[in-house]
C-alpha cells in the first residue's frame, strides 16, 4: 500500500496501539475515527454504534466542529447509506455519495459530502458499528477533493483495504472496552449488594435489641424504677451503636470511583455509559474544577445522577448536557435537557417531587444550594452550587 508517510507502518502501528490503550467506549470510538481520518487523509470520518430502535446509540465524528455538530441536530437513523453499511457485508466506495439512490435524510446543516468510503465493523457475525470516511483530501492523481476524473472515487482499493484492517482492530478494541465497562459495573453492583446485606443484618440486630430493651424498660417503670433507668441507659447505648453502624455503612457506600478517579472523571464515565444506553445524546464538560471535600463531591454526584434519571426517563429529551465548572473554591453543576419540561409548582401541589426534595436536601446538607428552572415545553435546568474546602 502506498499512502504516503502518514499511512506507513509506523503510523498504522500507532493508530492500532492508540485504539487498544483506551478502556472507555467513547474514548475508543473517538480514537478510531480520528485514526481513520488521519491515515486515509479524509476531511470527515464517523463511526456509529446502532441501538435496538432503528437509530444509533452513539455516533462519533471527526472533522466536524462542535458548532456544526450542534446545528446538525439529533443522531441519525439507520436508513439510506448508513443502513446499507449495517445490513450488507461489503464496503461501500462511491465517487459521489449524493448521487447514490440511497442518499437521503441528511440535515441541511450537514457538511457537503462527495467521495465516500464506508464499511461495517463486525464482531464475528454481529455488526457492531458503521465506519465511514468522506471527501478524500489528496486523491490519487493529484486532482482536487471531490469526485475523481470520470467519476472515479478519490478513495482507492488500497484505502479500502487499510480501512478494513482498522475496522477489524476497531471491533476488538470496542468489544474489549464494552467488556471492561460491564465488568466494572458488575463489580460495583456486587459490592453494593454485599454491603446492603451486611447493613441489613447488623442494623436489624441492633434495632431488634433496641426494641426488646425499650419494652423491658416500659414494664419496669412503675414497679422497679431503678432497673427501668438501667434499661433506658441500655437503650441509649444501643441507639448510639446503631447510629455508628449506619455512619460506617454510609462511608463505605461512598462511590468507589470517586475515591479512585475523582469527581470529574466519575461524572464523565457515568455520562458516557448513559449516552451509550439511551437514544438521547448525553454530554459532559468539566472546566477547571479542583478536588472538593468528600461530602461535597458525593452530593454533587448524587444530584447529577438523580437529575439525569429524571431527564432520561421522564422528559423525552433529545439532548442532555452536564457541565461542572469551578466557582471560587467550589463548583457549580448544571444538568440541562431539551425535554418536555414541567411546572415545578404543579409538581409540588400534585405531591410528585421527581426527587427534587432529596436533591435540595443533599445540596443544603453540604452548605450548597440548588435551583430548578423549567416550564412546559421549555426543557429543564437543574443547577447546584457547592462551596469548596
Amino acid at each position: 500500500m502506498s499512502h504516503g508517510p502518514r499511512s506507513g507502518l509506523a503510523a498504522v502501528s500507532s493508530a492500532l496501539l492508540a485504539m487498544s490503550r483506551h478502556l472507555e467506549v467513547r474514548d475508543v470510538l473517538k480514537t478510531i475515527v480520528a485514526s481513520a481520518r488521519e491515515l486515509l487523509d479524509a476531511q470527515y470520518a464517523a463511526l456509529g454504534v446502532p441501538d435496538d430502535h432503528g437509530g444509533f446509540a452513539q455516533f462519533v465524528v471527526d472533522g466536524v466542529s462542535d458548532e456544526q455538530w450542534k446545528a446538525i441536530g439529533p443522531l441519525p437513523r439507520q436508513h439510506g447509506i448508513l443502513a446499507a453499511m449495517l445490513n450488507e457485508a461489503r464496503p461501500q466506495r462511491l465517487a459521489d455519495v449524493r448521487k447514490d439512490p440511497r442518499f437521503e435524510g441528511w440535515p441541511s446543516a450537514h457538511p457537503d459530502l462527495a467521495d465516500f468510503l464506508g464499511l461495517p465493523v463486525r464482531d464475528g457475525d454481529e455488526v457492531i458499528g458503521a465506519l465511514f470516511l468522506a471527501n478524500k483530501l489528496r486523491p490519487a492523481g493529484g486532482h482536487p477533493p471531490g469526485p475523481g476524473p470520470e467519476g472515479a472515487c478519490g478513495f482507492t482499493r488500497d484505502d479500502e483495504e487499510l480501512l478494513g484492517i482498522l475496522a477489524q482492530h476497531a471491533a476488538i478494541a470496542l468489544t474489549n472496552a464494552r467488556l471492561y465497562e460491564r465488568s466494572r459495573e458488575l463489580t460495583i453492583a456486587e459490592e453494593r449488594s454485599r454491603l446492603a446485606h451486611e447493613l441489613h443484618d447488623a442494623v436489624s440486630q441492633k434495632l431488634f435489641s433496641l426494641r426488646l430493651t425499650a419494652q423491658a424498660a416500659a414494664r419496669l417503670v412503675d414497679r422497679d424504677p431503678s432497673r427501668a433507668k438501667g434499661e433506658l441507659q441500655q437503650v441509649a447505648a444501643l441507639a448510639a451503636e446503631a447510629a455508628d453502624e449506619l455512619r460506617a455503612a454510609v462511608v463505605e457506600l461512598r462511590p468507589a470511583a470517586l475515591d479512585e478517579d475523582g469527581l470529574v472523571a466519575t461524572l464523565r464515565t457515568q455520562v458516557q455509559v448513559l449516552d451509550r444506553a439511551h437514544t438521547a445524546r448525553v454530554t459532559f464538560a468539566g472546566h477547571g474544577v479542583r478536588a472538593l471535600p468528600a461530602a461535597q463531591e458525593e452530593a454533587v454526584l448524587r444530584v447529577a445522577q438523580e437529575a439525569l434519571h429524571n431527564a432520561l426517563r421522564h422528559s423525552g429529551a433529545d439532548h442532555v448536557d452536564v457541565t461542572l465548572d469551578r466557582r471560587g473554591n467550589g463548583a457549580v453543576l448544571r444538568v440541562t435537557d431539551d425535554g418536555c419540561g414541567f411546572d415545578p409548582r404543579t409538581v409540588r401541589r400534585a405531591g410528585r417531587h421527581l426527587g427534587l426534595v432529596s436533591m435540595r436536601d443533599r445540596a443544603s446538607g453540604v452548605g450548597g444550594r440548588m435551583t430548578v428552572e423549567s416550564a412546559p415545553g421549555k426543557g429543564t435546568t437543574i443547577e447546584m452550587e457547592v462551596p469548596g474546602g
